[in-house]
Parts: structure tokens; sequence; C-alpha cells
């Protein structure tokens, strides 16, 4: 199958062309995922390990209670990690796909967000990983440690880790979601300067849906979301203005 090819800003294309165009890319998607799974299957000792060394010296000897849990969950493991792969493939994808319907001079913008990101990708799994995880597996096999007997089920605390690294993934990405909804007109950078107070308090409410169930986690996660909101603002205010300056070269040119 060849790869699908990116319509030009202001090109006609039928409705089944189109239609062919989304199914070729959605295919690249799907191979996309099966490829970093595949990687990530290949290399999920390594992966599972890196993921237990977040844990404290004295439980990292994971738990495991049925003959097909150490299997599934391996499976698991690489099916997430897979997904983490492919998401570069998956926005550039979806860049290629929406890029016509913007003119040209979007064109530049909406591929720098694309790389901005796959960076904040990068940076949120790291900040997870590095930051918020080992705090918050400190915090909880410490917990009331003299009264229970705690031990870990490889299955659960894999899963929880995983769940970790994307909540922090997907919040770093505020910025890319903040930015768009104000280059679309759905929001404008006053009222976000002025609403402050309740854009952190939707802040708040997103770090307690996030994976984490503790203080700790939910900590880590509220506190990059809240400076990373502060960050879209002001992003947003400078697109504005770098907007307004190139509009209004536009009308002086005329």
């Amino acid at each position: 199958m060849a790869l699908p090819r990116r319509l030009s800003h202001g090109e006609e294309a039928t409705l089944v062309e189109h239609l062919e165009e989304l199914r070729v890319r959605m295919f690249v998607c799907l191979g996309a995922l099966v490829a970093g799974g595949v990687v990530g299957f290949i290399f999920h000792h390594r992966i599972i390990h890196w993921l237990i060394l977040a844990l404290p010296h004295s439980h990292r000897q994971l738990l495991t209670l049925s003959p097909g849990e150490p299997f599934m969950t391996s499976i698991w493991v690489s099916l997430y990690a897979g997904l983490l792969l492919a998401l570069p493939v998956i926005l550039w994808q979806l860049w290629a796909f929406l890029i016509p319907a913007f003119d040209p001079g979007h064109e530049r913008m909406l591929r720098w967000l694309v790389l901005l990101a796959t960076v904040l990708l990068v940076a949120g799994v790291a900040f997870g990983y590095f930051v918020a995880l080992p705090s918050a597996t400190n915090f909880l096999t410490n917990y009331d440690n003299s009264i229970y007997d705690i031990q870990i089920r490889a299955r659960d605390y894999l899963s929880f880790a995983v769940k970790v690294l994307i909540g922090m993934a997907i919040v770093f990405e505020l910025p890319i979601f903040v930015i768009g909804l104000t280059r679309l007109g759905v929001l404008s950078t006053q009222t976000l300067r002025t609403k402050r107070r309740i854009g952190y308090f939707l802040v708040a409410c997103v770090a307690v849906a996030l994976p984490g169930v503790d203080p700790v986690t939910t900590t880590f996660e509220a506190v990059p979301l809240a400076v990373l909101y502060e960050l879209s603002i002001w992003l947003s205010v400078l697109l504005d203005r770098r907007a307004e300056r190139a509009q209004a070269a536009a009308t002086a040119g005329t």
C-alpha cells in the first residue's frame, strides 16, 4: 500500500478521494501501533525492569498470582509502550490530513505545534518517571507499613505505573490544547487572562480525575498542570500579537 499523498491547500478532491486518504492514513496509524507493539514486546524485559526501578529497593520483587499473569502483564506493557512509540506518527498523520483545510500561512505553525506536542509528550513521560512515579510509590509503599505486610502485585503496579506516565504525558499536552482552542476562536486570550481562577479550578479537577488516588501523585499532576496552563496563556498571547502584526503588515502593504 502506497503512502498517502498530502493534498495542497485549495486542491479539489472528491468525497471518495478524501475517504480513501483517511482510510490509508488510518492504516498507517494502525501499522505504527503494531510496529510499536512489536518493538515494545521485544524490549518488554527492559521496560518492566525500568518501571520496577521506580519502586523502593525493598519492594522490587513483584508478585504474580496466576499462571497466565506474567504473560498477559507483559503483553499489556508492550501495547502501552507501542502506543507511546506510535503517537508521533499518529500526530503527523493527523496533521497531514487536516493541513489542507488551513491556509499556507498556518502550515508552518501547525508543523511546529506537532513537533512541540511530541517534545511535550517525551517531557511528560520523563517527568512522570523521574519525579512523580518514584515519589508516589515511596509514599504508598511506606504508608502504615507497620500495620500491613506490603506485597506488590505485578499487574497492579505496572498498570498503575503506565497510567501515571500516560497521565503525565496528557498533562504536558495542555499548552497544545489551549493554543488550539485560541487559534480556532473557541477561547480568547482575554478570557484566559481574566478567568484565571476558573482555569485553575478546572486544572485542579483534571488533576484529581487523572490516575493516582494518593495525594502525592495528584499533587505532582496538579503542579505541572498549573505551570503549563499559565505558560499556555502567554504562548497564546504571543501568537495573537504575532498574528496582529502580520495582519497589520498585510493591510499596510495593500
